[in-house]
Protein backbone atom coordinates (compact mmCIF):
# COMPACT_ATOMS: atom_id res chain seq x y z
CA UNK A 1 0.00 0.00 0.00
CA UNK A 2 1.18 3.50 -0.77
CA UNK A 3 2.31 5.52 2.31
CA UNK A 4 -0.66 8.05 1.42
CA UNK A 5 -3.72 5.25 0.29
CA UNK A 6 -5.78 6.14 -2.00
CA UNK A 7 -9.46 5.82 -0.28
CA UNK A 8 -12.82 4.92 -2.16
CA UNK A 9 -16.40 5.75 -0.12
CA UNK A 10 -19.81 3.87 -1.56
CA UNK A 11 -22.94 5.00 -0.09
CA UNK A 12 -22.56 8.60 0.90
CA UNK A 13 -26.14 9.30 2.63
CA UNK A 14 -26.71 10.00 6.55
CA UNK A 15 -23.70 8.80 7.88
CA UNK A 16 -21.74 8.49 4.94
CA UNK A 17 -21.63 12.44 3.74
CA UNK A 18 -19.80 13.02 6.90
CA UNK A 19 -17.61 10.59 6.92
CA UNK A 20 -16.10 11.09 3.83
CA UNK A 21 -16.21 15.00 3.49
CA UNK A 22 -13.70 14.37 6.94
CA UNK A 23 -11.74 11.73 4.96
CA UNK A 24 -10.87 14.74 2.26
CA UNK A 25 -10.39 17.04 4.85
CA UNK A 26 -7.88 14.77 6.05
CA UNK A 27 -5.77 15.37 3.37
CA UNK A 28 -6.63 12.14 1.42
CA UNK A 29 -7.27 11.61 -2.22
CA UNK A 30 -10.90 10.26 -2.16
CA UNK A 31 -13.38 8.81 -4.65
CA UNK A 32 -17.00 8.33 -3.94
CA UNK A 33 -19.91 6.46 -5.51
CA UNK A 34 -23.71 7.53 -4.20
CA UNK A 35 -26.92 6.24 -4.93
CA UNK A 36 -30.41 7.95 -5.69
CA UNK A 37 -29.40 11.17 -4.45
CA UNK A 38 -27.22 13.31 -5.79
CA UNK A 39 -26.44 16.40 -3.98
CA UNK A 40 -23.98 14.46 -1.28
CA UNK A 41 -22.18 13.09 -4.35
CA UNK A 42 -22.25 16.72 -6.13
CA UNK A 43 -20.70 18.37 -2.34
CA UNK A 44 -18.19 15.74 -1.92
CA UNK A 45 -17.04 16.35 -5.70
CA UNK A 46 -17.13 20.07 -5.27
CA UNK A 47 -14.80 19.73 -2.43
CA UNK A 48 -12.22 17.84 -4.22
CA UNK A 49 -13.13 13.79 -4.71
CA UNK A 50 -13.49 12.11 -7.59
CA UNK A 51 -16.64 9.96 -8.96
CA UNK A 52 -15.95 6.21 -9.92
CA UNK A 53 -18.14 4.97 -12.81
CA UNK A 54 -18.91 1.53 -10.82
CA UNK A 55 -17.36 -0.42 -7.30
CA UNK A 56 -15.01 -1.88 -9.62
CA UNK A 57 -13.50 1.29 -11.60
CA UNK A 58 -12.95 2.12 -7.51
CA UNK A 59 -11.54 -0.82 -6.56
CA UNK A 60 -9.19 -0.84 -9.17
CA UNK A 61 -7.98 2.50 -8.65
CA UNK A 62 -8.18 2.71 -4.72
CA UNK A 63 -6.01 1.14 -1.66
CA UNK A 64 -9.03 1.24 0.82
CA UNK A 65 -12.94 1.22 0.28
CA UNK A 66 -15.31 1.88 2.85
CA UNK A 67 -18.84 0.65 1.76
CA UNK A 68 -22.07 2.11 4.01
CA UNK A 69 -25.06 0.97 2.53
CA UNK A 70 -28.17 0.78 4.60
CA UNK A 71 -27.81 -3.87 4.41
CA UNK A 72 -26.13 -7.00 3.80
CA UNK A 73 -28.04 -7.67 0.36
CA UNK A 74 -26.60 -4.01 -1.13
CA UNK A 75 -23.37 -4.52 0.52
CA UNK A 76 -23.27 -8.03 -1.45
CA UNK A 77 -24.58 -5.98 -4.85
CA UNK A 78 -21.44 -3.28 -4.68
CA UNK A 79 -19.21 -7.22 -4.42
CA UNK A 80 -20.36 -9.38 -6.52
CA UNK A 81 -20.87 -9.15 -10.17
CA UNK A 82 -18.84 -7.80 -13.33
CA UNK A 83 -19.08 -4.46 -11.92
CA UNK A 84 -18.64 -5.29 -8.56
CA UNK A 85 -15.42 -5.03 -6.02
CA UNK A 86 -14.42 -8.22 -6.30
CA UNK A 87 -13.91 -8.79 -9.82
CA UNK A 88 -11.13 -5.93 -9.75
CA UNK A 89 -9.10 -8.73 -8.94
CA UNK A 90 -7.03 -6.01 -6.48
CA UNK A 91 -5.11 -8.41 -4.34
CA UNK A 92 -4.37 -6.13 -1.38
CA UNK A 93 -7.02 -4.15 -1.53
CA UNK A 94 -8.56 -3.13 1.72
CA UNK A 95 -12.43 -2.69 2.34
CA UNK A 96 -14.03 -1.95 5.28
CA UNK A 97 -17.81 -2.27 5.97
CA UNK A 98 -19.71 0.47 7.83
CA UNK A 99 -22.70 -0.80 7.08
CA UNK A 100 -24.67 -2.48 10.28
CA UNK A 101 -25.05 -6.27 8.22
CA UNK A 102 -25.87 -9.56 8.94
CA UNK A 103 -22.61 -11.32 10.35
CA UNK A 104 -23.35 -14.62 8.22
CA UNK A 105 -22.94 -12.25 5.65
CA UNK A 106 -19.57 -11.12 6.38
CA UNK A 107 -17.83 -13.94 6.95
CA UNK A 108 -18.85 -15.01 3.60
CA UNK A 109 -17.66 -11.94 2.22
CA UNK A 110 -14.43 -12.26 4.23
CA UNK A 111 -13.89 -15.92 3.10
CA UNK A 112 -14.14 -14.79 -0.38
CA UNK A 113 -12.41 -11.42 -0.67
CA UNK A 114 -10.03 -13.64 1.62
CA UNK A 115 -9.55 -15.47 -1.35
CA UNK A 116 -9.00 -12.91 -3.94
CA UNK A 117 -6.30 -11.34 -2.10
CA UNK A 118 -8.54 -8.39 -0.42
CA UNK A 119 -8.63 -8.03 3.48
CA UNK A 120 -12.49 -7.59 4.64
CA UNK A 121 -12.66 -5.35 7.75
CA UNK A 122 -16.53 -4.40 9.55
CA UNK A 123 -16.04 -1.27 11.03
CA UNK A 124 -20.05 -0.66 12.09
CA UNK A 125 -20.78 2.59 13.39
CA UNK A 126 -21.59 4.10 16.84
CA UNK A 127 -23.53 7.36 17.00
CA UNK A 128 -25.50 9.71 14.82
CA UNK A 129 -24.89 11.97 11.32
CA UNK A 130 -24.37 14.79 13.48
CA UNK A 131 -21.26 13.53 14.58
CA UNK A 132 -20.62 11.59 11.06
CA UNK A 133 -20.15 15.44 10.14
CA UNK A 134 -17.92 16.62 12.81
CA UNK A 135 -15.45 13.31 12.80
CA UNK A 136 -16.64 12.20 16.00
CA UNK A 137 -18.16 9.22 15.43
CA UNK A 138 -16.94 5.79 17.33
CA UNK A 139 -16.59 2.46 15.46
CA UNK A 140 -16.16 -0.86 16.48
CA UNK A 141 -13.72 -2.81 14.32
CA UNK A 142 -13.55 -6.18 13.04
CA UNK A 143 -10.22 -7.57 11.70
CA UNK A 144 -6.42 -8.78 12.18
CA UNK A 145 -3.98 -6.34 14.22
CA UNK A 146 -2.29 -5.61 11.50
CA UNK A 147 -5.01 -4.87 9.19
CA UNK A 148 -5.55 -2.28 12.20
CA UNK A 149 -2.99 -0.26 12.45
CA UNK A 150 -3.14 -0.05 8.48
CA UNK A 151 -6.02 1.78 8.58
CA UNK A 152 -5.96 3.52 11.61
CA UNK A 153 -5.15 6.78 10.70
CA UNK A 154 -7.68 6.84 8.48
CA UNK A 155 -10.42 5.63 10.74
CA UNK A 156 -9.28 9.03 12.48
CA UNK A 157 -10.32 11.10 10.04
CA UNK A 158 -13.98 10.11 10.45
CA UNK A 159 -13.97 8.50 14.39
CA UNK A 160 -13.65 10.04 17.31
CA UNK A 161 -12.61 6.18 18.72
CA UNK A 162 -12.15 3.01 17.22
CA UNK A 163 -11.99 0.09 19.33
CA UNK A 164 -10.83 -3.26 17.25
CA UNK A 165 -13.39 -5.93 18.70
CA UNK A 166 -11.64 -9.20 17.57
CA UNK A 167 -10.89 -10.61 14.21
CA UNK A 168 -13.44 -9.63 11.04
CA UNK A 169 -17.24 -10.33 11.80
CA UNK A 170 -16.61 -9.42 15.46
CA UNK A 171 -17.48 -5.82 15.20
CA UNK A 172 -20.79 -6.38 13.06
CA UNK A 173 -21.88 -9.16 15.98
CA UNK A 174 -20.94 -5.89 18.41
CA UNK A 175 -23.08 -3.43 16.70
CA UNK A 176 -25.56 -6.02 16.29
CA UNK A 177 -25.86 -6.23 20.44
CA UNK A 178 -25.48 -2.62 20.84
CA UNK A 179 -28.49 -1.80 18.63
CA UNK A 180 -30.96 -4.70 19.85
CA UNK A 181 -30.33 -2.61 23.26
CA UNK A 182 -31.42 1.12 21.31
CA UNK A 183 -33.84 -0.09 19.57
CA UNK A 184 -35.76 -1.92 22.96
CA UNK A 185 -35.27 1.37 24.35
CA UNK A 186 -36.99 2.96 21.57
CA UNK A 187 -39.91 0.10 21.85
CA UNK A 188 -39.98 0.13 25.91
CA UNK A 189 -39.95 4.53 26.28
CA UNK A 190 -42.96 4.13 23.71
CA UNK A 191 -44.87 2.00 25.74
CA UNK A 192 -43.87 3.59 28.94
CA UNK A 193 -44.63 7.24 27.21
CA UNK A 194 -48.69 5.74 26.30
CA UNK A 195 -48.98 4.00 30.05
CA UNK A 196 -47.70 7.13 31.25
CA UNK A 197 -50.34 9.55 29.06
CA UNK A 198 -53.05 7.23 30.16
CA UNK A 199 -52.83 8.03 33.61
CA UNK A 200 -52.52 11.66 33.33
CA UNK A 201 -48.86 11.87 33.34
CA UNK A 202 -47.10 14.43 30.43
CA UNK A 203 -44.20 13.43 28.32
CA UNK A 204 -43.01 16.56 29.93
CA UNK A 205 -42.95 14.98 33.37
CA UNK A 206 -41.78 11.49 32.00
CA UNK A 207 -39.18 13.29 30.29
CA UNK A 208 -37.90 15.86 33.44
CA UNK A 209 -37.85 12.76 36.08
CA UNK A 210 -35.97 10.08 33.77
CA UNK A 211 -33.89 12.84 32.62
CA UNK A 212 -32.43 13.61 35.99
CA UNK A 213 -31.88 10.18 36.80
CA UNK A 214 -29.52 7.59 36.71
CA UNK A 215 -32.22 5.83 34.13
CA UNK A 216 -30.96 8.87 31.30
CA UNK A 217 -28.96 8.10 28.25
CA UNK A 218 -27.91 9.90 24.90
CA UNK A 219 -30.19 7.78 23.50
CA UNK A 220 -33.02 9.00 25.82
CA UNK A 221 -32.20 12.61 25.67
CA UNK A 222 -32.68 12.49 21.47
CA UNK A 223 -35.86 10.07 22.11
CA UNK A 224 -37.55 12.91 23.83
CA UNK A 225 -36.22 15.79 21.78
CA UNK A 226 -37.91 14.59 19.43
CA UNK A 227 -41.57 13.02 21.60
CA UNK A 228 -41.38 16.51 23.50
CA UNK A 229 -39.80 19.09 21.45
CA UNK A 230 -41.53 17.71 17.99
CA UNK A 231 -37.80 17.71 16.66
CA UNK A 232 -38.25 15.11 13.50
CA UNK A 233 -34.20 15.61 13.00
CA UNK A 234 -33.50 14.55 16.34
CA UNK A 235 -31.99 10.65 15.51
CA UNK A 236 -31.89 10.44 12.31
CA UNK A 237 -32.31 6.66 11.52
CA UNK A 238 -35.27 5.41 10.00
CA UNK A 239 -37.79 2.71 11.22
CA UNK A 240 -36.87 0.12 7.99
CA UNK A 241 -33.38 0.18 9.56
CA UNK A 242 -34.41 -0.63 12.43
CA UNK A 243 -36.57 -3.12 11.72
CA UNK A 244 -33.74 -4.30 9.51
CA UNK A 245 -31.10 -4.31 12.47
CA UNK A 246 -33.53 -6.20 14.73
CA UNK A 247 -34.16 -8.86 12.44
CA UNK A 248 -30.57 -9.41 12.14
CA UNK A 249 -30.50 -9.82 15.82
CA UNK A 250 -32.99 -12.59 15.68
CA UNK A 251 -31.18 -14.52 12.97
CA UNK A 252 -28.20 -13.97 15.41
CA UNK A 253 -29.83 -15.61 18.17
CA UNK A 254 -31.46 -18.24 15.73
CA UNK A 255 -27.66 -19.25 15.07
CA UNK A 256 -26.68 -19.34 18.26
CA UNK A 257 -29.72 -20.74 20.23
CA UNK A 258 -30.10 -17.87 22.11
CA UNK A 259 -34.01 -17.65 23.01
CA UNK A 260 -34.59 -14.24 22.80
CA UNK A 261 -38.44 -13.35 23.22
CA UNK A 262 -37.50 -9.80 24.49
CA UNK A 263 -36.09 -9.40 20.82
CA UNK A 264 -39.68 -10.87 19.46
CA UNK A 265 -41.92 -8.37 20.79
CA UNK A 266 -39.04 -5.34 19.89
CA UNK A 267 -38.57 -6.85 16.35
CA UNK A 268 -42.86 -7.12 16.28
CA UNK A 269 -43.30 -3.15 17.29
CA UNK A 270 -41.18 -2.23 14.37
CA UNK A 271 -42.60 -4.51 12.03
CA UNK A 272 -46.25 -3.16 12.67
CA UNK A 273 -44.86 0.82 11.80
CA UNK A 274 -43.34 -0.52 8.64
CA UNK A 275 -46.01 -2.84 7.42
CA UNK A 276 -48.28 0.44 7.76
CA UNK A 277 -45.89 2.71 5.40
CA UNK A 278 -44.15 4.39 7.96
CA UNK A 279 -40.81 3.06 7.20
CA UNK A 280 -38.93 6.51 6.48
CA UNK A 281 -39.64 7.66 9.63
CA UNK A 282 -37.42 8.03 12.58
CA UNK A 283 -36.69 5.43 15.69
CA UNK A 284 -38.26 8.27 17.59
CA UNK A 285 -41.21 8.43 15.85
CA UNK A 286 -42.60 4.77 16.85
CA UNK A 287 -43.70 6.43 20.29
CA UNK A 288 -46.64 7.88 17.99
CA UNK A 289 -47.50 4.88 16.10
CA UNK A 290 -47.30 2.65 19.94
CA UNK A 291 -49.52 5.24 21.74
CA UNK A 292 -52.38 5.01 18.86
CA UNK A 293 -52.51 1.46 19.63
CA UNK A 294 -54.21 2.61 23.19
CA UNK A 295 -56.02 5.96 21.84
CA UNK A 296 -52.78 8.38 22.68
CA UNK A 297 -51.64 10.96 20.24
CA UNK A 298 -48.17 11.93 21.54
CA UNK A 299 -48.20 15.29 20.23
CA UNK A 300 -51.91 15.85 21.80
CA UNK A 301 -50.31 14.67 25.35
CA UNK A 302 -47.51 17.12 24.72
CA UNK A 303 -49.87 19.99 23.96
CA UNK A 304 -51.66 19.10 27.05
CA UNK A 305 -48.88 18.77 29.18
CA UNK A 306 -47.82 22.61 28.24
CA UNK A 307 -51.42 23.94 30.18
Amino acid sequence: MASTPVIGFIGVGYMGHGMAKNILEGGYALQVRGNRNRAPVDDLVSRGATEAESPKAMAEACDIVHICLGNSPQVEAVIYGPDGILASGKSGLIVIDCTTADPASTDRLAAELGDAGMRFVDAPLGRTPKEAEAGTLDAMVGCDERTFEEIEPVLACWSASATRIGETGSAHRMKLVMNFLAMGYGALYSEALTLAAKNGLSPQMVRQVIGGSRMSSGFFETFMQYVVDRDRDAHKFTLTNALKDVSYVANMADAAQVANPLGAAIKNTYMHAVAIGAGDEYVPMISDHVGRLSGIEMAEAVEKGRG
